[in-house]
């Protein structure tokens, strides 16, 4: 069974189509891109398929699942994590309490249990806090985890999201441009991170990036969407050299030069 097919996808916004017929495919453990213009629509693909928006028309099968129209909390719930463009992390928070919250969701006790502390609420808190260490110890985030992430490097901070979504134990992690905003030398260290990750943890990653030398570095396979519709797919070098995907970047003129 596929972990991901998405078929069909629209997105209609009043009389704005921002997604047309969108369709694609993960059997599991790949890493892969998602690349376009501005405006594409790549990020809405992103909201649908994390609960953000519901979709218009087409399918979205996670699992064996449909998972359209479903809240995001129970999106993640399924194992589907995800990044966002801008960083949004709980600021007035420590790291580590943004790891543990973003596990809220399997706490698997009640209200009833917090306020009696019962051996239910001991365990599973305790058990949290492990993982959650264990986390932050994986993205070398241990010594930062009593800060407040507002206090941290951008970098940092890059890492500190990405670690909370890969608390939530996901099969499929969506990171919405990770780079935006880095140093070049965190640029460098962060395809270093999203390698291990990839490696190291049992997981899909699909990523969209601006930052050509990050997706030509690490997936092996890329979908170019311009103005919602889908105009090439395959290998970095394959999209390099697509004369539709130098057309959506720079124009008919370098075409015709």
């Amino acid at each position: 069974m596929p972990l991901l097919q998405i078929s069909g996808l629209t997105q209609h916004f009043g009389g704005l189509c921002a997604l047309s017929d969108f369709s694609i495919t993960f059997e599991g453990r790949e890493l892969m891109g998602l690349i376009g213009p501005n405006g594409a629509g790549k990020t809405t693909v992103f909201n649908l398929v994390s609960g953000f928006y519901t979709p218009s028309a087409g399918e979205i099968i996670f699992k064996g699942e449909r998972i359209n129209g479903l809240r995001p909390h129970a999106i993640t719930l399924r194992g589907i994590a995800r990044t966002f463009q801008n960083i949004r992390l709980w600021h007035d928070m420590t790291v580590l309490e943004n790891i543990q919250l973003a596990q809220h969701g399997t706490l698997g006790y009640g209200l009833w249990d917090a306020f009696a502390r019962t051996g239910r609420y001991r365990r599973r808190e305790a058990a949290i806090t492990a993982w959650s260490w264990e986390v932050l110890e994986a993205l070398n985030l241990r010594e930062v985890a009593h800060e407040r992430p507002r206090n941290l490097p951008y970098g940092v901070q890059r890492r500190v999201e990405i670690a909370r979504a890969l608390s939530t134990r996901p099969s499929l992690l969506l990171l919405d441009e990770p780079a935006a905003g880095l140093s070049s030398a965190d640029v460098r260290h962060l395809i270093e991170l999203i390698r291990w990750i990839h490696t190291e943890f049992p997981i899909t990653i699909w990523m969209i990036e601006h930052q050509m030398d990050v997706v030509m570095n690490l997936c092996s396979w890329i979908k170019v969407i311009d103005f919602g519709v889908t105009i090439a797919e395959g290998t970095p070098k394959q999209i390099q050299s697509h004369p539709d995907v130098i057309k959506a970047y720079l124009g008919d003129e370098v075409l015709a030069c």
